[in-house]
């Protein structure tokens, strides 16, 4: 840790440097942030014991910490059912700084494991287009599970390297979130293997990657776009050295104010850090305009994903859909895949050679002569517009059975598909029959 904090001790003063140093002799943070998608804090707070109202993180309105002897955790039903996002505290930073705007075209380019991409979408509120982007194969699957547990209906995720993916959306996007790969200081305080892996040298790698990164991120976006360039480290050489090169290289961009209180500023006052004395273990967030061109920052070109050149949707597709909610005007843009049926975001480029592992929301699959629907449907639905809705209370012992994929007793007057809500908040979904409810909870996400 000594070449550690000796970097560190050319950002900070010498009294702010001993606090730094006394702070690792603490317990790091742990943080939630309520999913607005399908939650309200205030309700959050109500249904959770041990959450403080007044303690909410400077970061992210929605956002609270959670104390040491607190054990609200991943297996709590809140966390099925998507209600919350458990996140360090100053990662929630960088997503505010983005601010998107209902109806925003927006991308989040290194989205995994998903806490970025799903506050976003909590700004997006289900309009305009989110596309979050993960390279590793593996961590992209992560993040689809996470967008579909917290709802999210306008989203395309992809895992496809950074250049080949802004190339081929080109000036699509109004705002871009590069949360890039770095050494992790920030992370230092919970994580011994972050703390092992680091050095100078892997850390001035991480700033080569990092502008390669930006440099491709810049492509996506439209001119008078916003691009927030982000890391959870403390290096000035990843974040304050990455900016300045990048905006000498590309003098097309500015930096403009991050517009935030929390935390303190650099880069002339412009772009902001958080230290672990700040409320968070850790984060860097520097906010860039691409300036305007004499076409006044218009959208290029892009072709759209059109359903109607697809398949044919089957007639017993839509009946579905009538069945179980009050309004489908949310899935006219249905497309067809093979057997499965997605419902696209209302624009959505064309997707093709961008590794799209899913475009909006799984509707379902297509059976012989039937329609078999699927956990996002439910998961992404407004309880208002399901037609039947069996809503447990977080003390019913029903709650748990569902959650461990049982079937569970329900009322005689309810009859086929049916979603399961805990709270109001829609957890899952069912298939009645004889007053029971067979269990359609996905076998990789039930309690053990």
């Amino acid at each position: 840790m000594e070449a550690f904090f000796s970097r560190i001790s050319s950002l900070l003063s010498a009294k702010d440097l001993e606090i730094f140093k006394n702070e690792y002799n603490k317990p790091s943070f742990r943080g939630v942030r309520v999913n607005t998608l399908k939650c309200t804090g205030d309700k959050f707070v109500s249904l959770v014991e041990g959450i403080d109202k007044d303690k909410v993180t400077p970061f992210c309105k929605d956002g609270f910490y959670i104390p040491e002897d607190c054990d609200f955790g991943g297996n709590h039903p809140l966390h099925h059912a998507g209600a919350v996002y458990f996140q360090e505290p100053s990662a929630m930073s960088a997503a505010s700084v983005l601010k998107p705007e209902e109806g925003d075209r927006v991308l989040d380019l290194c989205a995994a494991p998903g806490g970025k991409t799903t506050q976003l979408a909590s700004y997006l509120n289900g309009t305009g287009l989110l596309w979050s982007n993960e390279i590793v194969k593996s961590r992209a699957n992560i993040l689809l599970s996470n967008t579909e547990r917290c709802g999210v209906r306008n989203c395309v995720v992809s895992s496809c390297d950074p250049e080949t993916l802004c190339t081929a959306l080109s000036g699509v996007f109004d705002k871009v979130l590069v949360d890039a790969p770095c050494s992790g200081e920030g992370m230092f305080r919970r994580d011994k293997a972050a703390r092992d892996e680091w050095s100078p040298e892997h850390s001035d790698s991480c700033a080569v990657r990092q502008l390669k990164i930006l440099n491709s991120a810049k492509k996506a976006l439209r001119d008078g776009g916003v691009l927030v360039y982000s890391t959870c480290t403390f290096s000035y050489k990843e974040n304050e050295g990455v900016i300045e090169e990048f905006l000498r290289e590309n003098p097309d961009f500015e930096l403009i104010d991050c517009e935030e209180s929390f935390g303190r500023r650099t880069l002339n006052g412009l772009a902001c850090r958080i230290y672990p004395m700040d409320g968070g273990e850790g984060h860097f967030a520097a906010k860039l305009r691409k300036k305007e061109t004499f076409d006044g920052g218009i959208y290029r070109t892009a072709h759209t994903t059109n359903p109607t050149d697809k398949k044919k949707i089957p007639a017993f597709v839509t009946d579905f859909l009538n069945d179980c909610f009050y309004d489908i005007s949310d899935y006219s843009r249905l497309l067809v895949l093979g057997d499965r049926v997605y419902a696209l975001p209302e624009y959505c480029p064309d997707v093709k050679g961008t590794g799209v592992l899913r475009a909006g929301v799984y509707v379902g699959n297509i059976k012989k002569n039937y329609f078999e629907p699927e956990h996002h449907l439910f998961m992404s639905a407004d309880i208002k517009n399901v037609k039947r809705v069996v809503d447990l209370s977080l003390c019913d012992e029903r709650v748990r059975k569902f959650l461990r994929g049982e079937e569970i007793p329900v009322e005689d007057n309810i009859k086929g598909y049916t979603a399961v809500a805990v709270e109001g908040i829609i957890t899952g979904f069912g298939k009645v029959s004889g007053g029971m409810l067979k269990n359609k909870y996905p076998k990789g996400l039930r309690l053990l």
